[in-house]
Formats: structure tokens, sequence, C-alpha cells
């Protein structure tokens, strides 16, 4: 199975990474709070927001160039609302909701790559996040993989047992493949939890390590706020100007 390459990036070594959990993910939310609290006739500001954001990545140690050509990730969700403001004559409302998404998908994976995921779940159970949706969360991220393998091995297997050329019966092949993989994803998943059950789980994991917040992250989380803060009042000031 390979590994995605947010988690290669998460396991790197810069500022940006050695900083808590905690911080990282409360300074993602007040900078997606800033970004929906931003007028949409204000450019400057969606400007400035990309310049912090590339800043830190920089910071990290990351590609920009491949942050941000991950970030087109979000052109299935929001393309049909863009579509649709641009054939209805609003070409500001549509530059707006592309602009906001990609941002917001910007400082999303900054987060996921400079966080490893198991650093960023202690972080949100810090943050008092529902046990219950971290746990959803963990088996989503961890078993997906397995899932998407499943899937592959099984599309390899019908390439060697059907040449491409045929075509019929299609829809009877795609809804037994369907079968097959809901049934052996089933078993993977009784599997697991027996293994788990094994090992003597009790419904949540166990930290080695016990994070705590020092001067640094103090200091990130601040200048962070008096950025934002920055941030607003020269948009302010323009616009009363």
């Amino acid at each position: 199975m390979h590994h995605l390459m947010l988690d290669r990036w998460s396991l790197q070594q810069s500022p940006i990474h050695q900083l808590d959990a905690r911080v990282k993910i409360i300074a993602s939310l007040l900078i997606l709070l800033s970004l929906a609290l931003t007028a949409r006739t204000v450019r400057g500001g969606f400007i400035a927001y990309f310049v912090i954001l590339s800043s830190t990545a920089v910071a990290a140690r990351l590609p920009v160039p491949s942050l941000l050509l991950r970030t087109l990730v979000v052109l299935p969700f929001v393309g049909g609302v863009v579509l649709l403001n641009l054939w209805g004559g609003d070409t500001g409302r549509a530059i707006d909701v592309f602009l906001r998404s990609a941002l917001s998908a910007y400082a999303a994976l900054l987060l996921l790559a400079t966080t490893p995921f198991a650093r960023l779940l202690r972080g949100l159970e810090m943050l008092r996040v529902p046990a219950f949706f971290l746990m959803i969360l963990y088996f989503v991220y961890r078993y997906l993989f397995l899932l998407v393998d499943q899937v592959q091995n099984m599309r390899r297997a019908k390439e060697c047992r059907a040449p491409r050329g045929r075509r019929e019966s299609l829809f009877r092949a795609a809804t037994g493949a369907l079968a097959v993989l809901f049934a052996r994803s089933y078993d993977r998943a009784e599997k697991v939890h027996r293994a788990l059950l094994a090992r003597g789980f009790q419904g949540h994991f166990i930290s080695l390590e016990e994070p705590h917040l020092g001067r640094r992250d103090w200091a990130f989380l601040l200048g962070c706020v008096m950025l934002l803060l920055a941030v607003h009042g020269t948009v302010l000031w323009k616009g009363l100007v």
C-alpha cells in the first residue's frame, strides 16, 4: 500500500512541524473564521491570506506548487456553484466562492501536511472533540486505504480474466464486483475488530507521548491572531478611506 504524500510531508522536520497540534488546529480555525468574515468585495484580503498560508508552507519546507495543485480537489464540490453563478451573470460571486473554497482547502491541507494524523487526533481530543467522532475519523482514515487496495486487486484480476474489448453485461459485472467488494470489506472489518479486542482495545487510543504547550506555541498563536487582526484592520481602513 502506497503512503500518501501528505503523510510523508507530515513526518518532516521544521519549526511548523514541531508546534503543538492544538495550536495549529486553533490557528487554522481562526484563518477559516477570518476568511469567512472577509467581504467578497475586498480582493486584497484574499491575497493576504494566500501570502500568510504560502509563507507558512515555506517555513514548513513544503512544496507550495504541489500544495496548490492539491487544493483543486475542491473543484468537483464547488464547480457547480461557480458555473451557476457564471451562468446567472454574477461573476463576482463565482470568483468569491472559488477563492474562499480554494483558500479553505489550502489551510486544511497545510494543517494535514504539518501534523501527523495521530497527533492531530490527539490534539482534537484534548480540545474536547467527541471521542465517537474521532474514532470514526481514525478508522475511516486508516482502513480506507485497505479498501482502495482491495478495489485495485479486483480490477487487476478482472483485467487478467477478461479482455478489454468485451462490453456486454457491463452492468451485471459491475454489480457483481460491488457485491464481492462489500463481502470482502465486511470480512476484513470483522478480522480487524477481533484483532483490536485481542490487543485489549477499550474504545479509545492511548498516546505514548503527552503534548504540552511551550513558549514557541504561544508565540506562534499570538502572532497568528495579531496578523489576522492586522489584515482585518487594513481592510477596514481601506474601506473607510
